[in-house]
């Protein structure tokens, strides 16, 4: 039986993972973790890539030693890019898509493309300043250089690809992230993205999740001591690879991919788009086998980790488990709308939350617990607003919520999403994305039939816990509608 080495890149850390099937079962041992920590130089943000194509190899090397592998699948991130020059050379380090350089430029797009609702009627797609297409805007008029020294513009996990073994191609699943689809062909909106004055030629071609990318570069082979194995496209953006992992029917079911990211929604057929749809800010992303991830984009636990890292500067360097318990021990005092513009950047989450508070007229929390209930609870007061657009939106009611993600191990937020939704919660698989990765590599390698039959596999695994509602949070919900959507 085969084994296969997924990457697994999330906004906050990475990890490498060994995936095999033994006794019908999905199973997996992580063999490397590390942090991803952005850098800040002169006011700009990047990510650190050549440290992650380090970490890279040092996880090939560490999963070597643990008893080799057949294949390698790599996801990350979405809507975050890089260029290369016509040696295949990386020209700069890609930015990270909380650098401040979109402020702005969202206004300028809809002009030049008719309007944000022509925007959102050709693409599907929610939208946010970070979008790859208001990215490359930015790109086109503040590092104009670059660009025009560009050949191709690759996506994260694509680039990372791109370094093991050559190819120049766009996985679909992280193509669909852009803003820049056609729906309909799957493929570039050509005429859409030469208005804002890229030129399309730089743009790669979009390949399948389960394509094989080629195998690994005789070089990398040679440095590390290893044999030469196939680099597959997974569902290389991690959300499409985490849903891909999501066990059982989800005819009545939602999901959260629950991490930095809160990302709720369904899988489709066919994508929404409508006045309904483009009033609430819906995405039509990219799945495996070209469904649909009809889904909203909500600040996850970034808030939280965020505010974390401010108290951890004050000298209060608290476990995710002891804010829980503290939240839980906590009464509340207010609530937030979590994808409130302010939250968006790094910085003193407490005091924003406090800004956010003086301006909706509540009282502002104090003590830490109060800080991390507030911020547990309006998550879950999310959910269930997103809940109900979801339900309106595509005219189903649903019965379940299914948390995969490591959000799915913040048990005081998954007690609270039951009782606030009303509905069972099944929380697992934690590393849904990486049994994703795993699934459609074993599926490339003729190791797993389809994808239904890994689902099951994944299911076998047993990782879930459910909550029912037990009435135990009973939070204002007529307070937290009234600041929902504030814009300050």
């Amino acid at each position: 039986m085969k084994k296969v080495l997924a990457f697994d890149f999330g906004a906050s850390n990475g990890r490498a993972l060994i995936g095999e099937i033994s006794d019908g079962k999905i199973v997996y041992t992580e063999v490397h973790r590390f942090p991803n920590d952005p850098v800040q130089i002169n006011g700009k943000l990047y990510w650190d890539f050549l440290r992650l194509i380090h970490e890279i190899k040092t996880g090939i090397v560490k999963a070597k030693q643990a008893g080799g592998f057949d294949a390698i699948g790599i996801d990350t991130w979405g809507v975050d890019y890089g260029f290369l020059d016509k040696n295949g050379n990386l020209i700069n380090t890609p930015y990270h898509y909380r650098d401040m350089r979109t402020e702005g430029k969202t206004e300028e797009v809809f002009k030049l493309l008719g309007g944000k609702d022509k925007l959102y009627e050709e693409t599907g797609i929610q939208i946010m300043r970070i979008n790859t297409l208001f990215q490359l805007y930015a790109s086109v008029k503040e590092d104009a250089e670059a660009v025009a020294a560009a050949k191709t513009m690759l996506f994260i996990p694509d680039l990372m690809a791109y370094v093991l073994t050559g190819a120049t191609v766009a996985e679909y699943t992280i193509a669909s992230t852009s803003q820049m689809l056609d729906q309909t062909t799957h493929n570039w909106n050509y005429e859409l993205i030469e208005k804002i004055g890229f030129d399309t030629s730089k743009l790669p071609r979009i390949v399948e999740s389960g394509h094989v990318y080629g195998k690994l570069k005789p070089e990398i082979c040679e440095e590390l001591g290893v044999k030469s194995v196939p680099v597959i496209a997974v569902c290389t953006h991690d959300t499409g690879s985490a849903v891909a992992a999501v066990p059982g029917d989800m005819s009545n079911c939602c999901y959260i991919s629950c991490g930095t990211w809160s990302l709720m929604g369904v899988e489709l057929d066919k994508p929404i788009i409508n006045e309904a749809s483009y009033k609430e800010n819906f995405t039509n992303e990219g799945g495996y086998n070209k469904s649909v991830r009809f889904l909203k984009n909500i600040m996850g636990l970034w808030i939280i980790q965020e505010a974390r890292r401010t108290w951890q500067k004050e000298g209060y360097d608290y476990s995710f488990a002891e804010l829980a318990d503290m939240a839980e021990k906590s009464e509340s005092v207010c609530y937030i709308d979590p994808d409130y513009p302010d939250f968006d950047n790094p910085g003193n989450m407490p005091e924003k939350i406090r800004n956010f508070c003086r301006k909706t007229g509540q009282k502002e929390p104090e003590t830490i617990g109060e800080f991390s209930r507030c911020i547990y609870e309006s998550l879950a007061l999310k959910y269930r607003y997103t809940l109900r657009s979801i339900e309106a939106l595509t005219g189903k009611k649903f019965n379940a919520v299914n948390i995969i993600g490591g959000g799915c191990k913040a048990g005081i937020l998954c007690q609270m999403t039951a009782d606030i939704c009303g509905v069972k919660v099944v929380a697992g698989p934690s590393e849904a994305t990486a049994l994703g990765n795993i699934a459609v590599q074993m599926i490339a390698l003729g190791e797993v039939k389809d994808l239904d039959e890994a689902k099951k596999m994944i299911a076998a695994g047993g990782d879930v816990k459910e909550y029912l509602p037990l009435g135990k949070y009973k939070p204002d919900f007529a307070a937290f509608e009234k600041i929902a959507g504030f814009k300050g």
